[in-house]
């Protein structure tokens, strides 16, 4: 299982994804952020290739009901192909130990392989180095 962490400022220009192999994206909010980004930083995911979402931090179950409105939106006049549906979850009384073993031995794609997951970190300070570690060590 391939980790990356990528951390951006609350609000900020989104950097530029490629398209990729699916993968899973474990949203960390530390921070409030506007709708529209929210919808942004949404479709912006899903277009890179993400399949399953898990959300935990600041408005957790509202990243739930962003990426799962991209989905519906992205097919709603054929319905989602099974290759294509999004599964999401938020985690909001659980720690954030529990949520990286849940994504490592539960969060499972039904029709998909993902073995990438991206900790897409929304946070003025960088934690990379204690994520990815932590991450490392869940389970």
């Amino acid at each position: 299982m391939t980790v990356q962490y990528l951390r951006i400022n609350p609000n900020a220009d989104l950097p530029e994804l490629a398209p990729s192999p699916p993968f899973k994206v474990i949203v960390l909010a530390d921070h409030v952020v506007t709708p529209e980004w929210q919808d942004k930083v949404s479709n912006h995911l899903v277009d890179a290739g993400c399949l399953y979402m898990m959300a935990w931090g600041v408005d957790c179950s509202s990243w739930d009901d962003a990426f799962d409105m991209v989905n519906v939106m992205k097919f709603i006049d054929q319905g989602i192909p099974e290759d294509k549906f999004l599964m999401t979850t938020w985690h909001d009384d659980e720690t954030i130990e529990e949520v990286f073993h849940f994504c490592k031995f539960s969060a499972q794609h039904p029709t998909v392989e993902l073995d990438r997951v991206l900790i897409f970190h929304i946070s003025q300070q960088d934690a990379s180095g204690d994520l990815i570690s932590r991450y490392e060590m869940a389970g």
